[in-house]
């Protein structure tokens, strides 16, 4: 998938996964707590990473829609190198041009558990530019 294509299918994912569910995916900031459980719920129940990689993938899509539409980053196409480095496709980029790789922050948290955090790796964030309205 591509960055072009990131806003698309992460509203899709927020749709599917919010009518069957009421989970506060809302894109707020608080929001990504609700990442770290549910990813953690998926943890606890002792699938393989493979097995659920689409559902991280869309978990670690989210967060980074948060990061666009709450600190100003945009959706990037990762070149070979970053590829390589993230094993990711897509990440973020923020307003002073660091890239992020939120699709494996999820990741992360989901094998080593609450020493890795989607919500605070947005106050982590360099460059982060306060947003009055979700875009």
């Amino acid at each position: 998938m591509s960055a072009g294509e990131m806003r698309v299918g992460v509203a899709e994912f927020v749709r599917r996964v919010t009518a069957r569910n009421r989970l506060p995916l809302d894109y707020s900031v608080a929001s990504l707590r609700v990442v770290d459980r549910i990813t953690d719920g998926l943890r606890g129940a002792g699938p393989e990473q493979r097995n659920v990689a689409r559902e991280l993938f869309w978990l670690g899509a989210y967060a980074g829609e948060v990061f666009v539409r709450r600190a100003g980053a945009q959706w990037v196409d990762f070149d070979r190198g970053q590829q390589e480095l993230f094993g990711q496709m897509v990440g973020v980029r923020m307003p002073d041009g660091r890239v992020w790789n939120p699709i494996g922050k999820v990741a992360k948290r989901f094998v080593a558990g609450q020493e890795e955090s989607v919500q605070q790796m947005y106050f982590l964030l360099h460059g982060r530019v306060p947003m009055k309205a979700a875009r």
